[in-house]
């Protein structure tokens, strides 16, 4: 209540310009748009990156399965993944239009020639990625919209600024005007010619 009191009694303040008032509002509306606008952004944009992600998890799951593959051989390209024993080799799998694959597919462990292991396949039968689970999905969907709220409420003290500079600017303007009015009686008030 002291600070309504004090912002009440500042009105009045002959030193309280314009511009003074123009950027008070400004900084009032910038905090009601960052606690209204920037959570009804980031819900929007959650939701939307949901729906998307949502129907990519389906797609993907509808295109691709996993088979049994039969490593062959290390590959020529074999490459050390992040964990000891794992990385990529080269086996045979079949197809679901029953055609027998071969090519490079990664594996998480150890294999050898001879071993089984189980490899996703897209609906062509070429070798691809796990498919993306819902549970992943709705994290890069709570992600996509935490950065709507955050860009948002960046977008909305962006504006603010650039709208006090505009002010800063204006308000220097009067302030030359006025000193160059003012400015070469200034020292010599009371001095008789």
């Amino acid at each position: 209540m002291r600070s309504i009191t004090w912002l009440w009694r500042r009105r009045g303040n002959p030193l309280y310009r314009g511009t003074d008032r123009v950027e008070g509002l400004l900084a009032l509306c910038a905090v009601l748009l960052v606690l209204l606008a920037a959570p009804a952004a980031a819900v929007w944009g959650g939701r939307a990156a949901h729906g998307t992600l949502s129907e990519i998890v389906r797609e993907q799951h509808r295109q691709r399965h996993q088979v049994w593959a039969t490593v062959i051989g290390t590959s020529a390209d074999a490459s050390a993944g992040p964990e000891a024993g794992s990385g990529r080799v080269a086996a045979t799998w079949t197809a679901a239009d029953g055609t027998t694959r071969s090519g490079t597919v990664l594996t998480d462990r150890a294999a050898g020639p001879g071993d089984r292991l189980r490899v996703w396949i897209d609906a062509r039968g070429e070798p691809t990625t796990r498919p993306m689970d819902p549970g992943t999905a709705a994290s890069h969907a709570a992600l996509a919209g935490a950065g709507t709220g955050v860009v948002t409420a960046g977008l909305v003290e962006f504006a603010r600024r650039l709208a006090v500079r505009r002010l800063m600017v204006r308000r220097y303007a009067r302030w030359e005007e006025e000193w160059t009015r003012v400015g070469p009686d200034w020292g010599r008030a009371g001095r008789s010619n």
